[in-house]
């Protein structure tokens, strides 16, 4: 045999090999648990499994036609509110009934990771129906003659938008969140349009990873809350990019002071007021490439000064191995515990808790309604539906998920569409948005009266501490960190 046959033959074997590694490596790593084990008050934590190849599992978006809908749970329907729209996203009841909705996707964006990981996730977003340009419309939608679909359908909005998320209202005026910045219009209820020009109110972080900035303001209207989602996984382009990212901000709006509220959230999105506590809570989209079971997304409180350990742990001390950042001294004591597991990337995305005058019905009493966006990094798919977490009388989730919507998937490795935004309409039925499919849900159970509104938990106040518990000297050693100072 010649020596040039060798070497082809060399070449052809070291070919072969290598094209049978990668395809081990690029294998799904089915999950070993359900999804229901790794949802709830006490989810089960995988042993991590580091993927170099992320397992990846996208279900294609077809539409659901002219007239298919999504599966509602019994005692509830569905229809179409509103439809034609282009890539649906936040929904917002303003107090007269009309209803607004952004209608945008990612602006022009780099990713954290290098131009690999770049050019994977523009294939993944395409696959996913999540690769259009922007549409950059706030959308008015009206039903005038209270028969469950909108009637009107006017864009108030082009000029000045920039991939908008995030509305919010009151007396007057109108807060929209670009991806890059939180501007504020005048806006009187019943207007057909929005005229004047902005005012930028502030600076945000502008694309990353997570792009949608979200806002719920105070119960008083002088405080407004911001969610602002990471531009990494895991910090991987290091922590400087990561300077106000996934955290909740808040600003106030009498002075235009602005303070992080809360930290260490990989990616926060739908925000609510709890009924019974009045605390503020929001979901969170958890890390990927760590196994299908790994790590679940939840739902919990936000109170004052919370940090919730990303980059750097999870479900309070459990370590992420692969943050190459150093990790702030004396983190894992004061990281805290998510409070609901939705199950591992499931990517929940609008919630909203029940309110009075809901028509849900009695299994659909009292808890949070949430849009489980989807999954990419889960074998097999999860996700694509909307469920129900009950709430006990003292404010607090129990048991597991419910369905009120059922996947959304065909179980062919495509989807019909997917769950985005939860809100309540006028007449207490439940709005979804279903970005991919342009559509607008109404869900409700008929004949249903309206629930009582919930009533607010109150009680004596906790004495005060008078007693130093720990050693306080740990906090002047050489490198501690200050909480305020890791981000």
């Amino acid at each position: 045999m010649s020596l040039l046959k060798k070497i082809l033959i060399g070449i052809v074997v070291l070919v072969t090999l290598a094209a049978l590694v990668l395809w081990w490596l690029s294998r799904p790593d089915p999950a070993e648990y359900s999804l229901a084990d790794t949802s709830g008050t006490d989810p089960v934590l995988a042993q991590p499994d580091e993927q170099l190849i992320p397992t990846v599992e996208i279900a294609s978006p077809v539409g659901w036609g002219a007239d298919g809908a999504p599966q509602a749970a019994e005692g509830l329907v569905v229809n179409r509110f509103a439809e034609g729209l282009d890539h649906p996203r936040v929904v917002y009841t303003l107090p007269n009934g009309d209803v607004l909705v952004t209608l945008t996707n990612a602006p022009e964006r780099e990713l954290a990771g290098g131009w690999l990981t770049n050019f994977v996730a523009g294939l993944l977003f395409d696959e996913a129906g999540a690769g259009d340009p922007s549409a950059n419309q706030l959308v008015l939608l009206r039903d005038t003659d209270e028969d469950g679909r909108a009637d009107v359908q006017r864009v108030l909005r082009e000029a000045d938008l920039d991939s908008p998320s995030g509305i919010a209202w009151n007396d007057g005026t109108l807060y929209i969140a670009n991806h890059d910045e939180i501007l504020q219009f005048a806006y009187a209820l019943g207007d057909d349009a929005i005229e004047g020009e902005p005012e930028k109110i502030a600076d945000l972080p502008p694309a990353g990873n997570h792009w949608m900035r979200n806002l719920i303001l105070s119960e008083d209207g002088t405080r407004l809350f911001v969610a602002v989602g990471s531009a990494s996984n895991i910090g991987e382009g290091g922590m400087d990019i990561e300077e106000a990212r996934a955290a909740v901000h808040q600003l106030n709006l009498e002075t235009g002071e602005a303070r992080l509220f809360a930290q260490g959230l990989r990616n926060p999105n739908g925000l609510d007021w709890n009924p019974w506590t009045g605390e503020l809570w929001t979901t969170v989209n958890e890390r990927d490439m760590l196994g299908s079971d790994l790590v679940p997304d939840y739902m919990t409180n936000v109170p004052l000064g919370a940090h919730y350990g990303w980059p750097w742990v999870y479900y309070n001390d459990v370590i992420d191995e692969r943050v190459e950042a150093p990790r702030p001294r004396f983190l894992i004591e004061y990281t805290r515990t998510p409070e609901y597991a939705l199950g591992a990337h499931t990517a929940p995305l609008g919630m909203v808790f029940s309110q009075e005058g809901a028509r849900m019905g009695d299994a659909f009493g009292q808890g949070a309604f949430i849009a489980r966006h989807g999954s990419w990094n889960r074998s097999p798919a999860a996700g694509y539906d909307v469920v129900f977490v009950e709430f006990d009388g003292r404010g607090n989730p129990v048991g597991k998920p419910k369905q009120v919507l059922q996947s959304f998937l065909t179980g062919e490795g495509e989807t019909f569409g997917r769950p985005t935004w939860v809100e309540w309409d006028a007449t207490g039925a439940l709005l979804v948005s279903d970005d991919t499919a342009g559509i607008i849900w109404r869900v409700l159970a008929p004949g249903a009266e309206g629930s009582a509104a919930i009533e607010r938990n109150s009680g004596e106040r906790l004495r005060p501490q008078r007693q130093l518990r720990g050693d306080p000297r740990r906090a002047f050693e050489e490198g501690a960190i200050r909480p305020e100072d890791i981000m």
